[in-house]
């Protein structure tokens, strides 16, 4: 007899981002953030109360909880991606406190590239500045759903209600302007603890959430949980025992939708149909399952299925292309340039891939400014790329699918991750597009 699945667990699982300029407070947020909801062991704030003490610091300096390599203690800056867990009693978090500096871009992206909400800070003193429309234009490149925009050091501005209302005015007008679909406006001040876990006495003007309160409350998975079902298959399973004879099945975890028991099914890119007939959920049959989770998928058809094939309802399923237009932002040092042979890894399938054309370079800094043909992307930079690939691939666009409208370019020759790629226009229609390039590649096995 099959079960039939039920609710999500209660307590859901949010995944977010901090962001801003350099010394806006992110990390003095995170620490305080950690602190006032009591997710901090005994022993981190006893090392970090003596690392203040030895700075000549007379209250503990709660952004040494997340800036954990010996070179931001030193400079008192983030540079790497911290990654935190804390749970409350209504939801488990997982937290990326992301750079601010301009050259670690690229690791904001990393940061951002799962998180169902961003917080985006900014230095009530200083107002929005060049990098918060930076992140800002990121968090709206990467879609990501909710973003929260932390104006901070209110305590610096003595708790001045219109600062506030004109930072908001300013930065909520920027970012739907680039489409960011909610932005959630919060006066803070990270240090003292104001609006951070406890409502603040000193902005009675300010009605709203708590950063906490609005992290506790704000809807997560919405974005998986409505998209056409996906199903990257990871793993064929033949046990052909005896007691499993013809038992075949597709093992992965869902990227996006609903898979039920009878539905139609494409498997891609071959295009060969047939119909769910079972759904293993650790080891249990059910009837239903969704994503995120992680099942075997059983057809009624003997069809020719491996890794790296999507399953996918019929009548939602992806075109395929061996074409790809896409946003990219370069991760590596290595510049990319018009010609590269690399390999394209989607979902659980990699196949070779070279590039075409790099059609134009954005500039995050002045609205979005496109320049035309740059030739190549250097470290940081976020720019539009042509790909040709040797097989068909079952992409999303990224504005529809997160998960499956995503992509990494890999340098074949020593595995290295150079860059990270989302299907499709991520803002405006190309400006000036140039004639395709005519790059041809007539080297053995990348001629396609």
């Amino acid at each position: 007899m099959t079960s039939t699945a039920t609710a999500a667990p209660a307590a859901s699982l949010l995944r977010f981002a901090t962001a801003g300029s350099v010394d806006d407070g992110k990390s003095t947020l995170v620490g305080r953030l950690l602190h006032d909801s009591k997710s901090v062991l005994t022993d981190q704030l006893e090392a970090v109360e003596l690392a203040s003490a030895r700075r000549g610091q007379e209250a503990p300096d709660l952004a040494l909880l997340t800036d954990g390599l010996r070179a931001e203690r030193e400079q008192g800056i983030t540079i790497d991606v911290a990654y935190r867990y804390f749970a409350t009693a209504r939801r488990r978090f997982i937290l990326a406190d992301t750079p601010g500096h301009v050259q670690y871009t690229r690791n904001m992206v990393t940061g951002a590239s799962t998180a169902e909400l961003a917080v985006v800070l900014v230095d009530a003193r200083n107002g929005v500045v060049e990098q918060t429309r930076r992140h800002a234009a990121v968090a709206a490149l990467l879609r990501v759903p909710h973003v929260v925009l932390a104006v901070n050091k209110m305590d610096l501005v003595e708790y001045a209600e219109p600062v506030f209302a004109a930072i908001a005015e300013e930065f909520t007008a920027y970012a739907a302007s680039i489409g960011v679909p909610e932005i959630t406006a919060i006066p803070i001040s990270a240090l003292a603890g104001d609006n951070v876990v406890t409502p603040s006495a000193n902005m009675d003007w300010y009605g709203g959430p708590t950063i906490l309160e609005h992290l506790e409350t704000v809807p997560v998975g919405t974005e998986q949980a409505d998209a056409p079902a996906r199903f990257p298959v990871q793993y064929v399973i033949r046990p052909q025992t005896a007691a499993h004879p013809d038992y075949r099945g597709y093992a992965g975890q869902i990227a996006s939708g609903v898979l039920r028991v009878g539905d139609p099914v494409t498997v891609l890119p071959s295009g060969l149909t047939s119909t769910v007939t079972g759904i293993d959920a650790l080891g249990t049959p059910v009837d239903v399952a969704w994503a995120p989770q992680s099942v075997t998928v059983l057809l009624a058809d003997d069809v020719d299925v491996s890794r790296g094939d999507l399953i996918a309802p019929t009548a939602v399923a992806p075109a395929t292309t061996q074409d790809v237009e896409a946003t990219v932002c370069h991760l590596h040092e290595r510049a990319l340039k018009v010609g590269a042979r690399l390999l394209l890894k989607h979902g659980t399938r990699t196949v070779k891939a070279i590039v075409r054309e790099l059609p134009y370079k954005i500039d995050l800094t002045h609205g979005l400014v496109h320049e035309d043909q740059p030739g190549e992307l250097s470290v940081n930079d976020i720019g539009t790329v042509v790909l040709r690939t040797s097989e068909p691939l079952p992409l999303d666009a990224y504005a529809d699918s997160r998960l499956t409208g995503s992509f990494i370019l890999i340098d074949p020759a020593d595995g290295t991750t150079l860059t990270a790629g989302m299907a499709g226009e991520a803002f405006a229609a190309r400006q000036n597009p140039a004639a395709d390039s005519a790059a041809e590649d007539e080297d053995e096995g990348w001629d396609f």
